[in-house]
């Protein structure tokens, strides 16, 4: 009889970091850039979600606007795969956008089924408002951390998506205005 709790189990996302570590805990300089990381996402979104408020929307409202206006004419299509959301979540965010006159869905030109995305002028003034004090805060925390930091923060955040997704994020920028190369 084949004893069940001898094989082996596939090792977990970040195990390989804890493996050969002393008493199998990293390094704790390593959980101090994890809560480095939390607290940097709590004062960059902090801003924008008082704002939201102000229209009764949330964090996946914004990260809508966000992409749509940086993308004028994204396809629900792509906007699905880059937010790794559901259509049914996707719907109901994109409704209340459309309903509130921030953005509009037009057919495409060459499939009438698919539908474009884009701002009004008002879900422009809306995403640029959002931005404003992520911008701020983004250029202030280069400025305090030296002349090269920019390039190695985009290596790092690049480095931080999982590597299947690598290369669509690289089509995605190659679609905005600032071309600038992510690898180092």
């Amino acid at each position: 009889m084949a004893d069940i709790n001898s094989k082996e189990t596939p090792a977990r996302p970040g195990e390989e970091a804890i493996k050969g570590c002393e008493n199998n805990l990293p390094d704790p300089s390593i959980i101090d850039l994890i809560e480095l990381f939390f607290f940097a996402y709590r004062d960059f979104t902090q801003d924008p979600d008082v704002i939201l408020t102000e229209f009764g929307f949330g964090r996946a409202h914004h990260r809508v606007l966000h992409f749509v206006n940086r993308y004028p004419g994204l396809r629900v299509a792509d906007l699905l795969e880059i937010l790794k959301i559901t259509k049914q979540s996707l719907a109901r965010v994109l409704k209340q956008l459309v309903d509130k006159s921030i953005i509009e869905q037009h057919p495409g030109k060459s499939d009438r089924r698919e539908r474009r995305l884009y701002v009004t002028p008002e879900g422009q003034k809306l995403a640029i408002r959002l931005m404003e004090p992520q911008l701020s805060r983004i250029i202030q925390a280069l400025k305090s951390s030296g002349i090269e930091s920019e390039q190695t923060s985009r290596r790092f955040l690049y480095n931080m998506i999982n590597s299947v997704d690598h290369e669509a994020v690289l089509e995605l920028f190659s679609r905005s205005r600032s071309k600038r190369e992510l690898k180092g």
